[in-house]
Formats: structure tokens, C-alpha cells, sequence
């Protein structure tokens, strides 16, 4: 898969160790994919639109200047606290900036809030706005994404494409008017019988791909013919797809896509847990926003995150204080690669001392494992390359909401994207420990 879909994993997984809606990590995962490879399909990022390019590296110099400013390490800085954020200007784009990227990647945001169509439509403007700062680009993802969050909520396909949509919902909307352009799309502008030759172009330019995707969606009635119609327009066709793709595979559902076509998909059983995931996370994200009195909110950029642990691990973390014999965490010296494993017994939470080789056991971390499961004696090793034996890196995970814990895929059974496809490159543990929870997630009593 190309640019679109790495983005979106990039997005869709932010959400989800988050647990909620956070600028800032988005631009941290979107900046790993593009210096790292991070979600991508070789492992190396390609095909980066130019404005998306610039707006990563100027998130690059406000992350080293902040960094200077609040005597922050350079290797602390994409794990910024809460309390820091509100003061991170996380908006990297211009005025005049519009180009097609944010639709292309938006699907998640409106699938984890979907159950509260305002923040879900509030947040995908503002997941476009971070890279892209024209309010074209803002106004076209609220639109775009008021009609996934419709689909997901059961509207049918004459409600989605009709002119009134944004009337009708405009109650999601705060009230606001949209820019001209994005107003002319909501009228039905691309409702045209003759397509390409009526003018429908799929452009770099969000106008004209949101119009493309809404023409293809509407001039037929299957998911495989209005791909075919989106592709066959021609100029920027993966992305015009991957935009039609999001609001027909809401609508028609995954069941209606040609199983051909998901047989060949790369990564289908890694995008499959994702996709689950990140449902399951927006679910229980509404139901504590259900939960609290009127007026207060669960939200990351407010600067109030949720301290509530997921009740699928059966886990206590009260203050994580590792002392070795003669040091804790804090006075181990910086040439220490500190990381956190799981040892040979089955116990997640241990610091892996990768200078020393060592890992150190902590009793404030515990994970109940099945009795059943089997964990090999394996040697922890740092290495870094394309080598497929170099795959058994432990990288540093500082998600609060997963524990900070990372998977060793020596010490565990090989899940994820590691284990179900012949992946060439160099296997990070940013992906694997989604698997890996995930199934702990789905096989734990709820």
C-alpha cells in the first residue's frame, strides 16, 4: 500500500494509545513514517506529498526549539507529557494549503467518535488542519467526515448524497458555514451522469478529489464499481480510491467488498486488528464520556487525558520504581538502553537493561498469562538493519495507556504483522504490541 493507507495507520493507531484525540502524537507518528518507514508497506516512506513533507519538517523545528526552550532530550521529545501539549502549537500548515492528503487518511477519526458526531466532525477538521491549514482542507474533512460518521450511524445512500445533508445535520456542524467551495460539494456539484467528461478530475487539489470520490460514490450502486469509476479518472488515482474507499466501505460494509480483492490486500490481518481495535477504543470512549456530568470531557488536547486503565488487563501499575542494586531508573547512566520486556515466565513489565543484557524484575507490573501459553528461553538482543534476523528488536514504548510495555518476539508467540506475512524488512515493536494487546483484549473477560 502506498502513502494513504500508512497515513491512516499512522492516525488510526495514535487513536488508539491515546485513547482519544491527540494532534501532537499524530505528528510524532506521522514524522516516524517519514524519517523511520513507520507503518509503511517496504518499511521506508515514499511517496510524501510536498505540503505534507514541509509540515512535518516544520513540526521537526518546533519540536527541537521546544525541546531547548524547556530543557527537554532530544530522544524525550515525541513523548511530550500532557500537561505540555496545550502548549505545542500543533497547527504546521499555512493558509493556502489544500492539497488532498487529510481526506485521505480521515477515516479514523470519524470511526472512533462516531457515537458523538460533533466531536467526531470537530476532530476531523482539526486532524486535516494539523498538516494542511487552508479552510478548505478544514472544512472539506468535516464534511467528509460528517458523512462517515452518517453511514456508520445507518443513513442509506440517498441521505448521504442528498443536497439538504448538510442542513439536515447542521446541528453537527455547531451551526457554522463551510467555505463556498466545500458548500458548492454539499449542493451536489459532482453530481454529474457524464463524470470525466463532465469534468470531474481526481486532482492533488481537495476540492476536486472530494468531489472525484463523491462522484464515484454516487454515480454507482457497489463498492467494486465505484472504485473501479474513482481509479479510472485517472491523475491522482490511489488517493481519489482511498477516499472513495472510506465513505463506500462505510456504507456498503466489509462484507460487500469482492473477496478477490481482500485476499490480495498486504498486512489484511494486521489493517483487520486495527480496524477492530480502534472500534473497540472509540466504544469505550463513549461510554465514559456517557459517564461524566454535563459539561466535562475526556480529551487529550484540553489537557485532560483519561487516567482510567483498560479493565482487559488484569494489571496494577501503581508507581513504577525500579531499583537495581545499587541505582533506580532515574541515575542509570545515559549510555543504558532502557526497555521494557517480558521475561522467560511470562511477566510483562520488566525493564530490559539493553547495555547490560539484564532484565529487571518489577512487582508493581503484573499481567496474569494463561497457564496454557508457552514462552521460550530467548537472548535479548539491540540490533538495528534490514536483516531478517534483526528482528527481534525491542524498541522504547511510552504509551501511559498500554503500560508502557513492549513484546520481546523472541519470548512471545508471533502475533501480528510479523507472524502472518514474509515482511523483508526490519520489524518494530511500535507495531507488534497492538497485536499482541489486542488479542489479550479480545480473549480477557470483559
Amino acid at each position: 500500500f502506498t502513502d494513504d493507507t500508512s497515513m491512516a495507520l499512522c492516525l488510526a493507531i495514535s487513536l488508539i494509545a491515546c485513547q482519544d484525540f491527540n494532534p501532537y502524537d499524530q505528528l510524532v507518528r506521522y514524522k516516524w513514517w517519514y524519517r523511520r518507514g513507520y507503518m509503511s508497506s517496504t518499511g521506508h516512506c515514499f511517496d510524501i506529498g510536498a505540503a505534507t513533507k514541509k509540515s512535518l519538517q516544520e513540526f521537526e523545528k518546533r519540536q527541537t526549539k521546544y525541546a531547548q526552550d524547556h530543557g527537554i532530550a532530544e530522544h524525550q521529545i515525541d513523548f511530550l507529557p500532557n500537561p505540555n501539549l496545550p502548549a505545542f502549537d500543533v497547527r504546521c500548515s499555512k493558509e493556502g494549503v489544500a492539497g488532498n492528503a487529510p481526506l485521505m487518511r480521515i477515516a479514523p477519526v470519524p470511526t472512533f467518535f462516531f457515537h458523538d458526531p460533533v466531536k467526531a466532525i470537530e476532530y476531523s477538521g482539526m486532524s486535516g488542519e494539523i498538516t494542511h491549514g487552508d479552510v478548505k482542507a478544514y472544512d472539506a474533512c468535516c464534511y467528509y467526515g460528517a458523512l462517515i460518521v452518517a453511514a456508520l450511524n445507518g443513513e442509506d445512500k440517498d441521505e448521504l448524497t442528498s443536497k439538504t445533508f448538510y442542513d439536515k445535520h447542521l446541528a453537527w456542524f455547531g451551526g457554522r458555514k463551510l467555505d463556498p467551495e466545500v458548500m458548492e460539494i454539499a449542493r451536489g456539484s459532482y453530481q454529474r451522469k457524464g463524470g470525466y467528461e463532465d469534468g470531474i478530475r481526481g486532482k492533488g487539489y481537495i476540492i476536486n478529489a472530494m468531489e472525484a470520490a463523491l462522484w464515484a460514490f454516487w454515480s454507482e450502486d457497489s463498492f467494486e464499481k465505484g472504485i473501479l469509476n474513482a481509479v479510472n479518472l485517472g491523475d491522482d488515482t490511489d488517493t481519489t480510491a482511498a477516499i472513495y474507499g472510506q465513505l463506500a466501505g462505510a456504507h456498503y460494509g466489509y462484507k460487500k467488498i469482492p473477496g478477490k480483492w481482500l485476499k490480495s490486500i498486504y498486512a489484511k490481518d494486521f489493517i483487520r486488528c486495527i480496524s477492530s481495535w480502534i472500534t473497540y477504543e472509540g466504544e469505550k470512549w463513549f461510554r465514559k464520556q456517557s459517564n461524566l456530568g454535563s459539561g466535562e470531557t475526556i480529551n487529550s488536547v484540553n489537557n485532560k487525558p483519561s487516567n482510567a486503565e483498560p479493565n482487559v488487563f488484569k494489571a496494577s501499575m501503581k508507581s513504577l520504581i525500579v531499583k537495581t542494586e545499587s541505582s533506580s531508573i532515574g541515575t542509570i547512566t545515559s549510555s543504558t538502553v532502557q526497555r521494557k520486556g517480558i521475561n522467560p515466565v511470562g511477566h510483562i513489565g520488566c525493564l530490559y537493561d539493553g547495555w547490560r543484557d539484564h532484565l529487571i524484575e518489577s512487582s508493581n507490573i503484573n499481567l496474569n498469562i494463561k497457564e496454557s501459553s508457552s514462552y521460550p528461553w530467548g537472548k535479548c538482543m539491540i540490533k538495528i538493519g534490514d536483516k531478517l534476523e534483526n528482528r527481534n528488536i525491542l524498541q522504547l514504548i511510552d504509551f501511559p495507556t498500554d503500560l508502557r510495555l513492549s513484546v520481546l518476539s523472541d519470548l512471545v508467540i508471533p502475533e501480528g504483522i510479523a507472524a502472518v506475512i514474509n515482511y523483508p524488512y526490519e520489524i518494530d515493536e511500535y507495531t507488534r504490541i497492538f497485536y499482541y494487546t489486542y488479542l489479550l483484549h479480545m480473549s480477557s473477560p470483559q
